[in-house]
């Protein structure tokens, strides 16, 4: 009998990877985001030296340079509490509206697909063309980001949280009406665990939506945060603070990515990784 190998016992199910195949596998994942980083810096090196006009594109040197010794220290750090702190507001009156909206009409046939209809027409709408109608409705400041954020948040939310919830299984339905479960439970016991592996994804997509949709109204409808950083150092022709700005927005959102994954697998054990 042939003798099986690690890989075989560590993905059998019901058997847990044992402690260093788990950590070869970690570092396998980290190990290949390095070396996409470093292949990032390689094209963009390569690119800056193809313009004689180091404005175009920056090198990485001066881009690195300008972000740790060219911006203010405690500038940047406010920049970054303001936008996350935007994000933060929107995001969760996204998850809240967004998920407990879906519960409830994912269940409801024909109001569910009236609004959802509704909802459908309004989605295509990019955040970003919601600008002018929020400076109208609230001015320059901070509710005019926090709309922008929880429409481009809310769709994508919502219509997860819809699938979901209309992903019950028939004989899972059947089984609670036989057993007289109240609705409460029902809520908790079925309709809540089926759909929470869509919820999870939705709420990944709308973060990342989210971050990106703070920066643009910053650029706006603003007066602190990234996005308005950046706008500032463009109108000052200082395209490496620019790009500084930039890639402080890529590790954020970055970052935010890998905590809603982690987030995701703790909520949803029983899902197979997806990254």
């Amino acid at each position: 009998m042939p003798k099986s190998t690690s890989q075989d016992v560590s993905s059998a199910p019901g058997v847990q990877p044992s402690l260093a195949i788990r950590l070869m596998n970690g570092f396998g994942h980290i190990s290949s985001h390095v070396l996409a980083f470093v292949a990032l810096i390689l094209v963009w090196q390569i690119a800056s030296l193809s313009f004689v006009d180091q404005n175009i594109v920056p090198s990485p040197r001066e881009v690195f340079h300008a972000l740790f010794f060219g911006i203010p220290t405690r500038d940047l750090l406010q920049d970054i509490g303001s936008s996350l702190r935007r994000v933060l507001v929107g995001l969760t009156a996204a998850i809240v509206f967004g998920v407990v909206l879906g519960l409830i009409l994912g269940p409801l046939k024909r109001v569910g697909d009236f609004i959802s209809a509704v909802l459908e027409y309004l989605r295509p709408i990019p955040p970003i063309a919601w600008i002018p109608i929020a400076i109208l409705w609230f001015g320059i400041g901070e509710m005019s980001a926090y709309f922008i954020i929880f429409l481009a948040a809310f769709f994508p939310i919502f219509t997860n949280t819809f699938v979901g919830a209309r992903s019950v299984s028939p004989v899972h339905r059947t089984v609670a009406h036989s057993l007289s479960v109240g609705k409460r439970l029902f809520i908790l016991d079925v309709l809540l665990p089926t759909a929470l592996p869509q919820i999870v994804t939705g709420v990944r997509i709308g973060a990342g939506f989210a971050w990106m949709a703070v920066i643009a109204s910053e650029m706006v409808a603003a007066q602190s945060g990234l996005g308005y950083m950046i706008q500032l150092n463009r109108l000052l022709l200082m395209s490496d603070k620019v790009v500084a700005g930039m890639v402080v927005i890529g590790v954020i959102g970055y970052l935010m990515n890998r905590l809603t994954l982690m987030l995701g697998d703790m909520l949803t054990p029983w899902r197979q990784k997806d990254s």
